[in-house]
């Protein structure tokens, strides 16, 4: 499989993941796994635009599931998650992966910031904490390859519930 980022970013293609992640990492393709995305007209005629020249994919996390079983994956591929939760799913049903950053996702009113740019509901910490514990992925927080790249288990460290 050729897949050689797995990253999670809720802002999903954007200006740092078209310039820095798909330029450094040598990115010939990106997969957006999100049900929500799979299921909006708008978001899927839009997805690929910030990256012309890069095949842009998109799949329900089922229907990605579904992908891996009949196809391997053969381009230089960004797999980009907007959730841990998903992420989790795919890992427990046959995507392999040992490896995976976190750039972005954005604090709300529903999140505990645990960092500038990373903000996490309970449901998206229990995720990681499974990531991390029980699927052995190594987590990391950076969100440009020229930031500093930091330990996830360091930032959930942060975590408090109000």
């Amino acid at each position: 499989m050729a897949v050689r980022l797995v990253n999670i970013d809720d802002r999903l293609i954007h200006g740092q993941v078209a310039t820095t992640w798909i330029k450094d990492y040598g990115i010939e393709s990106v997969i957006i796994v999100n049900d929500a995305v799979a299921n909006d007209p708008i978001q899927k005629s839009v997805a690929g635009l910030a990256v012309p020249g890069i095949k842009v994919s998109i799949f329900g996390v089922d229907q990605f599931l579904d992908v891996l079983k009949k196809t391997t994956i053969k381009k230089v591929t960004m797999v980009l998650f907007t959730s841990p939760i998903d992420a989790l799913k795919c890992k427990q049903n046959g995507f392999e992966f040992s490896e995976m950053n976190v750039s972005g996702m954005r604090f709300n009113d529903q999140r505990v910031r645990l960092h500038k740019n990373v903000s996490v509901t309970p449901e998206e910490k229990a995720a990681f904490d499974a990531l991390i514990n029980d699927e052995h992925v190594s987590v990391t927080m950076q969100t440009t390859t020229r930031d500093e790249k930091m330990m996830f288990v360091d930032l959930l460290k942060n975590y408090k519930e109000d």
